[in-house]
């Protein structure tokens, strides 16, 4: 289906889809946010020492306390919104940011995929 997508061939339905046209509008318009999500992904992102030096300028907080284990509120919610930055928005894998902040690759997974802080869109 992608591939006839990308050819721009208008499918309104396909005999390997199952379901009413309601269904087949909503899935194609799925892949087609998806494809965009891949493309915007494989663009160069910045790389983990200048998000964090973003984040970090942002939230008034010190680069060494954003790569320790703190658990102060402040720091806490810098480092959970570093997560979602890199890993939703810039396409990093987990291992990579926990790597990086010192911590375990679950606490990473962990925060990206909580509930979105509220500043995440100001530093995309």
């Amino acid at each position: 289906m992608l591939s006839l997508r990308r050819k721009g061939v208008k499918v309104a339905s396909d005999g390997r889809i199952l379901g009413g046209d309601e269904f087949i509008q909503r899935l194609l318009s799925e892949v087609e946010e998806k494809e965009r999500e891949t493309l915007r992904l494989s663009r160069k992102a910045p790389d983990l020492t200048s998000l964090a030096r973003r984040i970090v300028k942002g939230e008034g907080i010190e680069e060494l306390e954003l790569r320790s284990g703190m658990r102060t509120r402040k720091v806490a919610m810098a480092r959970k919104l570093f997560c979602q930055l890199a890993i939703r928005k810039k396409g990093y894998c987990g291992g990579d940011v926990a790597r990086f902040l010192g911590v375990t690759t679950s606490a990473v997974n962990k925060a990206a995929n909580s509930e979105e802080v509220a500043a995440l869109q100001q530093y995309c």
